[in-house]
């Protein structure tokens, strides 16, 4: 396993995180329960293959998830760095410490080493913890009162949000999401680096996507790699500027696979490096001739996603994700999709084609997409 210094706060941390939001679980009475004799199994096969790094939530598996991981923590307390959050639910001082404390009854320890401001923006900073009497005071607190070790912050807003959030000063390490399809954070990563923050990445294989076969991707390097989940981590590994790659791991399969991947010393070259990347700028770019995302197609009269649908379109057609792209087509047949109706719902209104800045032939698209992602 490799290991690399967390930021500036004197932690030395593994590559590969355990991320427990992804244990295994079972069905009882019609309710999901994490199985927990399992999940231990698989979160003590990750210590045992030199992974000193786990993060949790309040709501991970049903809210189980800090359970399971306190319990699997028994022994291995002074050898491995605990992170959990707390959700920004008002801006309450009290409330903020009541939930810290409920984290700490179901963990069953008496600190966690990174604490996390959950999923925030700069505008849930401004309005509800940078306030008087609120939860930047509380984790100042809690700090001073070692209940917690360093307080950090997971992040889901626009990069520039996350420099200004970096320059205030209170936080020593982020959250964030980076991978080979999602690249937007990269110029703020780096700016989290130099400024000593450590940088801990979520979805390294892009929440899935990149677990999925892909010939494109895994010939990205000519053969040296036996898996798209393998480049993908290798790809976050290579970035000097990333501390921790956390991978949400199921199975000791999984576990070991992906400890495997973090123990290759000079995970990428410089030249593959550059490789990679002028690949996949080039994929974005034929991304861009089939839909830009700019939204200006919606709303659809019939409901349809025509965004969504393209991007999975590409997923499919730029970077091979076939199997990834028509499970998730294919689960816009179910009534209520959260992502709208599949294509085969268009009646041909022309009401996206007159708004296209870009002139596509969006009916034609959505027609090739309907069949192409059915397997028809």
């Amino acid at each position: 396993m490799l290991y690399k210094d967390f930021g500036n706060t004197g932690a030395k941390v593994s590559a590969l995180g355990f991320g427990a939001m992804r244990l295994p679980m079972i069905q009882r009475d019609g309710k999901s329960y994490v199985d927990e004799d399992k999940a231990i199994e698989v979160i003590h096969r990750a210590f045992e293959l030199g992974v000193n790094y786990i993060d949790t939530a309040p709501y991970y598996c049903e809210g189980q998830s800090e359970i399971a991981v306190g319990k699997a923590l028994k022994g291995y307390r002074d050898k491995v760095y605990l992170s959990t959050k707390n959700p920004i639910e008002d801006a309450s001082y009290d409330n903020w410490m009541k939930r810290l404390e409920k984290s700490l009854n179901k963990l069953d320890v008496d600190y966690i080493d990174f604490y996390h401001m959950w999923g925030i923006d700069w505008k849930t900073y401004s309005e509800k913890i940078d306030v008087p009497n609120g939860p930047i005071k509380a984790a100042l607190k809690a700090k001073e009162q070692g209940l917690i070790k360093h307080i950090s912050f997971s992040f889901h807003d626009k990069p520039e949000y996350m420099a200004k959030l970096i320059d205030t000063g209170y936080f020593e390490s982020v959250l964030c999401q980076y991978n080979l399809l999602d690249r937007t954070n990269e110029e703020a990563i780096a700016y989290a680096h130099e400024k000593g923050l450590g940088v801990v990445i979520m979805g390294p294989v892009g929440g899935g996507r990149l677990g999925a076969p892909s010939p494109i991707i895994q010939n990205m390097l000519g053969g040296k790699v036996k898996s798209t989940a393998e480049m993908a981590l290798r790809f976050v590994l290579a970035n000097n500027n990333v501390s921790i790659a956390l991978s949400g791991m199921s199975t000791i399969e999984m576990v070991e696979e992906n400890a495997k991947v973090a123990s290759i010393k000079g995970t990428l070259t410089e030249d593959e490096k550059v490789k990679v990347q002028e690949m996949m700028a080039e994929n974005k770019k034929l991304e861009e001739l089939y839909c830009t995302g700019c939204n200006y197609c919606m709303p659809c009269p019939q409901g349809i996603n025509i965004p969504y649908i393209f991007r999975l379109m590409n997923y499919n057609r730029v970077y091979g994700l076939k199997e990834y792209a028509m499970e998730k087509y294919k689960n816009l047949k179910t009534e209520g999709n959260e992502n709208g109706k599949d294509a085969s719902y268009c009646i041909e209104c022309g009401s996206c084609e007159s708004k296209c800045p870009q002139h596509l032939k969006i009916i034609q698209q959505l027609k090739d997409t309907n069949k192409a992602l059915l397997g028809d």
